[in-house]
This record gives structure tokens, sequence and C-alpha cells, in this order.
């Protein structure tokens, strides 16, 4: 039975060790159902949701961001991707691709894809699937390759990528959220 909202947001945790099982179809498209079901500034709707089953374009996809990951200056994430175990998509069976339009204001469609990644998230969790929300699957894209790939990935014209969400069953049961901190939250009366 799925989780409630609430409940989903309060156990989700970012995966990074994945096994190999797919979610079924049925829970894939519920998840991008939820994701479609997004709100937008205006309705635009600046998104395209891009299921990613290809596990030979998921290593390809993954191959590009490593090498471009390495080559970024700022050596920080590579070098926390590589004492994780040097996998980008840490063995995810499957990714969410968002392409995104521009907006004429810039900006405002990474707000309307970040609402997305979050209905994605709590939907997979209250579905019992892990999922992690990867802005590094921007440096897949990275280079002229990026251009072969939106090709391979059936962006529209004039879309970017917008970010990613690996969808997967962690290897590890049970990881655990993140702490929160409530001294951030103020209520004004």
């Amino acid at each position: 039975m799925p989780l409630d909202t609430i409940e989903s947001i309060r156990t989700r945790y970012s995966c990074r060790a994945f096994s190999d099982r797919m979610p079924s179809d049925e829970d894939l498209r519920l998840i991008a159902e939820a994701a479609v079901r997004s709100p937008s500034g205006m309705n635009r709707q600046p998104w395209r949701i891009i299921v990613v089953k290809n596990k030979e374009l998921l290593n390809d996809l993954e191959e590009e961001g490593m090498k471009n990951l390495a080559a970024f200056p700022d050596k920080s994430a590579y070098e926390r991707i590589m004492s994780r175990g040097g996998k980008l998509y840490y063995s995810a069976p499957c990714m969410v691709v968002l392409p995104v339009a521009k907006a004429e204001r810039p900006g405002t469609e990474l707000i309307d894809c970040g609402i997305v990644t979050g209905n994605i998230a709590a939907a997979a969790t209250s579905l019992g699937i892990n999922s992690l929300i990867c802005g590094l699957a921007a440096f897949s894209f990275a280079d002229a390759k990026g251009a072969e790939f939106k090709k391979k990935l059936n962006f529209p014209d004039g879309y970017e990528l917008g970010i990613a969400v690996l969808l997967g069953y962690a290897t590890l049961p049970d990881g655990a959220p993140h702490e929160p901190d409530f001294d951030k939250i103020t209520v004004i009366e």
C-alpha cells in the first residue's frame, strides 16, 4: 500500500547504491503521471518527462558525465563520486530526464523543474522506490556529445537539460533521510 504524502516526504532519502532491479512499468507510469501533474508558473509546463530504462544509453551518459566531471577545474565533486564507487548514476536501472524550455524570465523554468523533481521523489518513495535527484547529470550534456544525447532522448528543439532523477531499489536497506534543521522555520504572526 502506498505511503501517505507526509510520510513519503519524511522518509525519502538520496539513494546512492541501487540494485539492478527495475521498477515496474505501472509504477514508472504513476511516477511520470505525478511529474506531469506538477504545478508550474502561469501553467506553462516548460518540461518534458523522459523515462530512460535503456542500460546501454545510461552507461553512455554516465561515461560521458564522468569524463566531463574529471576535466572540470573544481575536482571536489569528481573526488566525492570516486570515493563512492566512481558511478555518477550509482548503478540506477532507470533515470527520469527533465528537459526544459527557457522561460521569458530565465531561471523560472528551473523553479518549475524543481517542483517536478519533488513530485517524482515523493511519488517514488510512496511506491517503495528509491530516488536521487541528480544535478550532476548536467555533466553528461556538457560537451559536443550532449547534442547527440539530446537527439537520442528526443529532446524537443530549444530544450536543454533541467535535471535528472535516478530511480530504482537500494542495495542497502533503509537509508536515512538527512537530519532536518527545524531552526530554519520561522512563523510570523
